[in-house]
């Protein structure tokens, strides 16, 4: 990339509608060739910005979706034991045992059986992966510490094998969405974007270009009834995946307006708690429509 105008162009063309910073933030990744680590809300977009990237440039992404108990095993690499065991039998049987070069042969790369991580660091068709480490807050601080030889030297250890390097340094993408902290050591090993809701401006342009089929009253109606939920105090406040799918509940169900009664049949689609459903159902949400109507 030779400039920031040019990232956003670039996830402009996979209808991602990014702000200057961001932009800016994944053109230093790309071109110090940096780790870059979003952090934000559920629903604002963080997973979708590694989608684009490695659809628009036309590399493989190679995603690790992480999760409580997450290990080496499942991000990094595993032996197939079953294949080990085959090929020590195969040389039981054939009378062929020196033990020290067996034990030597069953550790070879043919029974290596690549995860999410060492995949990223081998040799791909179009140039190096996009790799995408999902919902890191989801694990736990020990994998957050093996991560720290990859961001930093974009390698892995393997005891058995040594030291894998890679063959071109992927394109990372770290992703937050911060219900837990994570430690300053990886932090200072990746570039840091937070990506935070949407102005009404941008989020209009962003349903203009994900719901095409949505009229422009709908959408100013969309976004100006979720702006005003974000504004309220509630567990969790819609994000822009949210907005999108209300926008697309309300076309399927063949709706032009918000009335109030629209909104609390639907209201399930942009909030996701019963609790915060239970707090603007009826008067607060026939309220909001009301300032809504108002205003325009």
């Amino acid at each position: 990339m030779k400039s920031v105008d040019a990232v956003a162009e670039l996830l402009a063309g996979g209808s991602y509608i990014a702000d200057r910073s961001l932009a800016t933030a994944l053109f230093l990744s790309l071109e110090l060739e940096r780790p870059l680590f979003l952090e934000g809300d559920a629903g604002v977009g963080k997973t979708e910005v590694a989608k684009v990237l490695a659809s628009q440039l036309g590399r493989r992404l190679i995603r690790l979706q992480c999760y409580e108990g997450l290990d080496v095993a499942s991000a990094v690499y595993e032996w197939n034991y079953t294949e080990q065991m085959m090929a020590i039998r195969l040389a039981e049987a054939t009378g062929s045992v020196d033990r020290e070069a067996l034990a030597k042969d069953v550790y070879d790369e043919r029974f290596l059986m690549e995860r999410p991580l060492l995949a990223a660091l081998r040799a791909q068709p179009g140039g190096a992966p996009v790799l995408l480490i999902d919902e890191l807050d989801r694990t736990d601080e020990p994998f957050e510490a093996f991560l720290l030889e990859l961001l930093s030297d974009f390698q892995v250890t393997i005891p058995e094998i040594g030291t894998v390097e890679a063959a071109a340094r992927p394109i990372v993408i770290l992703t937050s969405n911060r219900t837990r902290e994570i430690h300053d050591a990886l932090k200072r090993r990746c570039f840091y974007h937070w990506i935070g809701y949407p102005d009404a401006e941008r989020e209009r342009r962003i349903l203009h270009t994900k719901v095409p089929a949505a009229s422009e009253a709908l959408v100013d109606q969309v976004v100006g009834f979720v702006q005003r939920l974000r504004g309220e105090d509630l567990f969790k406040p819609p994000g822009v995946a949210e907005s999108l799918d209300w926008a697309q509940a309300l076309i399927a169900l063949n709706e032009t307006v918000l009335s109030p009664a629209t909104i609390d049949a639907t209201l399930g689609v942009v909030l996701k708690y019963q609790d915060d459903i239970e707090k603007i159902r009826g008067d607060r949400a026939a309220a909001i429509a009301s300032e809504l109507d108002e205003a325009s």
